[in-house]
């Protein structure tokens, strides 16, 4: 299973929380890449829905990976 950045990005409007299933629904439906879908599939199996795609992919950067504190050197 390889997720990049693009391929997460079709799962940012996910109806989160959500199971296994209903995640490769949603992609088959919005027209994502076959590779989203196989992703999906290679997913454990578990009764617990995802909350998130920090959930899916844990090295899923988030909006604070990309802030750097400015310490004023230019």
């Amino acid at each position: 299973m390889i997720w990049t950045m693009e391929l997460a990005s079709y799962l940012d409007d996910a109806p989160w929380p959500a199971t296994k299933d209903e995640l490769i629904d949603y992609a088959m439906r919005t027209g994502a890449p076959v590779e989203v879908v196989e992703n999906l599939q290679e997913l454990e199996d578990g009764e617990e829905p995802y909350d998130s795609m920090e959930d899916i992919w844990p090295d899923y950067p988030t909006g604070e990976d990309f802030f750097y504190e400015d310490e004023g050197e230019y």
